[in-house]
């Protein structure tokens, strides 16, 4: 997964870079097909808010999330696409076995 991460309002260090990158490998262990996932962390009085936008089999995955820190606002982020992706995960794969409808005959017998 390819990821594209842009600061608005503030400079995205390479620790910070480096924290939104290991903490995003975690996704890959759904074997989803998403390409890119870009990450927009923003600064706006004492709040810090970070956005998640990607695609995954034409199916749109977007979080928001903020928090009085980053790297809690990271956490946070990462939890809530992973839901998302858990979720559409589990609509492809049915766990439930297939029920076998029997036909009744009105013959009456």
């Amino acid at each position: 997964m390819k990821l594209k991460i842009t600061g608005r309002h503030m400079d995205v260090t390479s620790a910070l870079k480096d924290y939104v990158e290991t903490r995003f490998v975690r996704l890959n262990r759904y074997g989803s097909k998403m390409k890119s996932l870009e990450v927009v962390l923003e600064v706006e009085k004492l709040q810090h808010k970070a956005e998640a936008i990607g695609t995954l089999n034409g199916k749109s995955v977007q979080a928001k999330t903020s928090t009085p820190e980053m790297y809690t606002t990271i956490d946070v982020l990462v939890d809530r696409v992973d839901a998302q992706l858990r979720k559409l995960k589990e609509r492809l794969v049915s766990h439930k076995p297939g029920k076998v409808r029997r036909i009744r005959s009105s013959s009456g017998m």
